[in-house]
């Protein structure tokens, strides 16, 4: 007996027969549960009880890349503020871009809705040393310098989802100030605790869902620490179409971690399984809009393969890889040689590439993707059609799986 599994595929699907009794490997879909009165309650409560004295109001907020209900939730927040004597001229807002590009106008209507074109917005530059103050350095060498006008504020809120990260173990959260408003060397050496110089390695705690010997989460735990300025957090859970389902109010580092823990009620799969054969989609686009944003997926995949197994994913990546800096890095004949060169001067998508050849080391990955057979072979994938799925299922055939959005489940 056999099934068919509608697996996305870029804005398609693309159909799978499986045996019958095929492992499915699945998250646990958020509900949606958000009540106004509730949240407003949790906000208005977790805001300072000297909040009229407050002259100062930053909101900082991520960029259209990490989206969190903003036009629907962010007017909520205004309206508190405002019953709370904070007027329109006390508030800024601060986009989180961190390495990425600045938005268009267009871009930040799609995003924020009006309250673009009724507040001012600061497009966050890690580029310009001239918006920071040094404030020191953490335990693990990273420089600290923290944006001028975020230490003059009385009160400082962030918004943002929350999501597991490859190597930080969490995105959102205390990611909206650093490395979301982080100064560019600041940024690259805090990614740089990804690699382990000692054991020429990538740093094996550094784990999508692991704070646990999680160098890089440590030290940003530490930055965090560097921030003495009043603040409140709400932390969005997003459900696997992007739809905000809870929002999580908090002030502290332990509300951040109890917020980590919800998310991965839903996102962290009950099993510590491996199979010889994981078949997965990256959730379709725009999570496999390109290669550099299937890459978590993959990497969340691959996690559940046995070592010298295959994982086969469904990528589209219309837009091809996403990333010069992510190709230079295959130039490089091996790890090794990448490695050095990225411990020496760690940019861009540097981290992603090493990942990427830790895994294509491990096991057999394949790729049904737009990307041509040149593309695939420098990034070291085999590029899968129809046939060669159907082998590879007979071949492996009961020791295996699917997982329809590998892009959210982590092991």
């Amino acid at each position: 007996m056999h099934k068919n599994i509608e697996f996305k595929y870029g804005k398609t699907l693309c159909s799978v027969e499986l045996p019958e009794k095929t492992d499915s490997l699945t998250i646990r879909e958020p509900v949606f549960h958000i009540v106004r009165e509730k949240f407003e309650a949790d906000f208005s409560s977790a805001l300072p009880g000297n909040l009229s004295h407050c002259s100062a109001v930053a909101i900082v907020v991520a960029d259209k890349t990490r989206l969190c209900g903003y036009k629907i939730y962010l007017p909520w927040v205004l309206e508190i503020l405002g019953q709370k004597g904070i007027e329109k001229n006390q508030i800024t807002f601060f986009i989180a871009y961190g390495t990425h590009a600045r938005q268009s106008d267009e871009d930040c209507l799609a995003a924020y809705g009006d309250i673009y074109l009724k507040y001012r917005f600061v497009h966050h530059d890690c580029h310009d040393k001239s918006l920071f103050t040094y404030l020191g350095n953490t335990g693990n060498g990273t420089r600290v310098h923290i944006r001028k006008d975020i230490l003059e504020q009385d009160l400082v809120i962030t918004f943002g989802a929350l999501s597991h990260h490859y190597f930080a173990g969490y995105g959102g959260g205390r990611k909206l100030l650093f490395p979301g408003l982080g100064f560019l060397p600041d940024i690259y050496q805090n990614h740089g605790l990804f690699l382990d110089k000692n054991l020429k390695r990538l740093s094996p705690g550094c784990q999508p869902g692991n704070f646990e010997g999680n160098l890089l989460a440590d030290d940003l735990k530490q930055v965090d620490k560097f921030l003495k300025i009043q603040r409140v957090s709400i932390h969005g859970i997003l459900d696997s179409k992007g739809k905000v389902c809870r929002l999580i109010v908090g002030k502290t580092y332990t509300d951040f971690c109890t917020a980590c823990k919800t998310l991965d009620s839903f996102y962290k799969a009950g099993t510590q399984s491996q199979y010889r054969l994981i078949i997965a989609s990256c959730g379709g686009f725009p999570k496999d809009i390109n290669f550099i944003q299937a890459h978590k997926a993959i990497h969340n995949a691959a996690g559940f393969v046995k070592d010298n197994g295959s994982l086969i994913i469904l990528a589209e990546c219309i837009d091809g890889i996403g990333s010069d800096a992510f190709m230079e890095y295959f130039n490089f004949p091996d790890f090794n040689l990448a490695f050095h060169a990225l411990e020496k001067d760690y940019k861009g998508n540097g981290g992603t590439a090493l990942s990427m050849m830790s895994k294509t080391g491990r096991i057999n990955i394949f790729l049904k993707t737009s990307l041509n057979d040149k593309t695939c072979k420098t990034i070291r994938v085999k590029k899968a059609g129809n046939n060669l799925i159907k082998t590879r299922i007979k071949m492996f055939h009961p020791d295996m799986a699917y997982i329809e959005n590998a892009s959210l489940l982590i092991r």
